[in-house]
């Protein structure tokens, strides 16, 4: 009998990790590096923000909270979701996790059953498979198509579909494409899963707010309301107010499904932090100019890179409507060598060269399920953007 659960044969380390891993590495060695693998807003936290947490310390803010959010975070997230998405949820309704993934994590184990499945469109965030598998479901990869601009087509989604397809976790913006999908789009996603009632939706709306020009931002249970009593509609403060480190993510969705939740994070951490949740209370009630500001920066950026990469010799890149990132293509590039003498036979192959060549790091877009591409985030600034783009155009000159 093995140490070990068998589990974690199923489950891969994050390759977003490793490469930053790598990264620090050689610039540990002296070499310069420009990462562009972090998916993190290189702003700091807005300074109302980091004030309410000090004024949450000083007040004695500092003992043990309900398991399921502080009543005014809860009731802020509440008015959020009426505010900002038309979505009426009461309080209790709402909770709060330790970030994103602990939302993810409890919401898939506090519903599925060995052999249940969970459908996600590739390119995907590296830890969605990675959690569904940890609870126990399979995940079924339904590919999507640059010719689509990576978005999930409704034929597609119903071939994907089975007696056991429990949920479709949806992400838009998308992490790593940038791909946001108009009301439309949804509209025929949501028109498929009205077919299928025992169809949940988890969607991940975490980079809801960085959506650039005149595009408008929808979510699946505010395009179709009968999806309401089988939606979770989870967000965070991480992306919108630059709020990484302060592991703030939440959610809404059926009572029966948060009180579940509710009792698994009960006996795996409790509560989230009570001075990062106090923060996140003036995040969604105070000002809320530092959205516009840097959206309008990211926006800029996402522009410098996507015209930089596109300038490159055998990349293609999409112009993305929402997040910070740019996924292009580097399908031309394979069977190539670099100047270094390696030999680029997939997506791997670039990235790799790329970082010890020319000390740009980048991820493989086979993390994401799909190559052979690699994600570029835009998340730092313009000097360092339009440096790395340089080296990269450089590298693909390079190519032989």
């Amino acid at each position: 009998m093995g140490f070990l659960a068998n589990a974690l044969s199923r489950v891969k380390p994050s390759a977003t990790i490793a490469v930053t891993q790598k990264a620090r590495e050689l610039k540990a060695q002296g070499r310069e590096i420009i990462s562009l693998s972090v998916g993190e807003p290189d702003f700091d936290t807005p300074d109302n923000i980091k004030a309410a947490a000090i004024d949450a310390i000083r007040r004695g803010e500092t003992k043990y909270g309900p398991v399921a959010g502080i009543v005014p975070l809860r009731e802020a997230i509440a008015q959020k979701f009426k505010r900002e998405n038309g979505l009426d949820y009461k309080p209790t309704s709402c909770i709060v996790g330790t970030g994103g993934k602990q939302i993810l994590f409890n919401a898939l184990m506090a519903s599925l059953n060995p052999g249940d499945e969970v459908i996600v469109s590739a390119p995907y965030w590296v830890s969605y498979p990675e959690i569904v598998a940890l609870c126990g479901g399979n995940a079924v990869i339904v590919e999507t198509r640059s010719e689509d601009s990576y978005k999930l087509q409704p034929e597609a989604l119903e071939r994907a579909i089975t007696p056991r397809t429990k949920w479709v976790i949806f992400n838009s913006p998308s992490n790593p494409s940038g791909a946001a999908y108009t009301r439309d789009e949804l509209k025929a996603l949501t028109d498929v899963l009205l077919r299928h009632p025992q169809v949940w939706v988890l969607t991940d709306d975490m980079y809801e707010h960085l959506v650039y020009g005149d595009f408008v931002y929808t979510t699946p249970a505010q395009v179709e309301p009968a999806l309401y009593d089988r939606t979770l509609t989870m967000n965070g403060v991480s992306k919108s107010y630059a709020m990484t480190g302060w592991r703030i993510g939440y959610a809404a969705g059926p009572d029966k499904l948060i009180k579940a939740m509710d009792m698994i994070q009960g006996q795996q951490t409790s509560g989230a932090c009570s001075i990062a949740q106090w923060a996140a209370v003036e995040a969604l009630n105070g000002p809320q100019d530092f959205i516009a500001e840097s959206r309008k920066i990211f926006e800029g950026r996402r522009d410098l890179v996507v015209s930089m990469l596109n300038q490159s010799k055998f990349l293609s890149a999409h112009r993305p409507e929402g997040a910070f990132y740019v996924y292009p293509s580097c399908a031309e590039a394979l069977g190539r060598t670099s100047a270094g003498g390696r030999k680029i036979e997939t997506d791997v192959d670039f990235v790799t060269a790329l970082l010890e060549e020319q000390g740009v790091a980048v991820v493989q877009g086979s993390a994401f399920g799909m190559g052979p591409n690699f994600r570029v985030s835009y998340a730092t600034s313009n000097e360092a953007l339009a440096k790395a783009c340089a080296k990269i155009q450089a590298f693909c000159a390079d190519l032989r």
